[in-house]
């Protein structure tokens, strides 16, 4: 049955299609229809125009009220970074002063070699903070203390391992 109702609109189709309900019976389906509930506000075309229109106001006053000019440079140069600055310098500082005292001419001249290439780099960020202060600069001075450090204890390792078989011999 099922098959044969299904042909016979498949073959009558343009039938089906060329009238339309008139404005009378759409008018009782409206009728019939539930009520619309209540519209939300936020779906309302000239709310989202106010709140784009006041976004753009906020940005724009945001960003023409925004200092002018380069950073401060007390925000980059606090006093923590001038802690850390002074702490690794002093230990830079004590590490060198023990090895200058077990060292031999060749191992030196390495040391103080990459040592000045470590100097030249830090000066030359020591610059570019001035300039143009940022916290990776301010991290990458911080690295650069770092891996003096990691030299100088390296080179420590070095002179304690020369060290150990004299005095086992002794």
């Amino acid at each position: 049955m099922d098959d044969s109702l299904s042909e016979f609109v498949k073959k009558n189709k343009d039938g089906f299609d060329d009238k339309e309900p008139s404005a009378r019976v759409w008018k009782e389906i409206e009728n019939r229809l539930p009520l619309a509930k209540h519209v939300s506000i936020w779906n309302s075309v000239a709310v989202w125009r106010a709140a784009a229109l006041a976004f753009l106001c906020l940005s724009l006053y945001t960003f023409f009220t925004r200092p002018s000019g380069r950073p401060n440079m007390n925000a980059y140069q606090s006093a923590d970074f001038t802690d850390l600055e002074t702490f690794y310098s002093g230990q830079i500082q004590e590490k060198v002063e023990f090895i200058n005292s077990f060292e031999t001419g060749n191992e030196k001249d390495q040391l103080g070699q990459d040592f000045q290439k470590l100097d030249a780099m830090y000066q030359v960020l020591s610059e570019e903070m001035k300039i143009r202060p940022s916290e990776k600069v301010k991290d990458a001075m911080v690295l650069n203390l770092l891996i003096r450090i990691d030299l100088l204890n390296q080179q420590i390792k070095k002179l304690e391992d020369k060290r150990k078989p004299r005095n086992m011999a002794s």
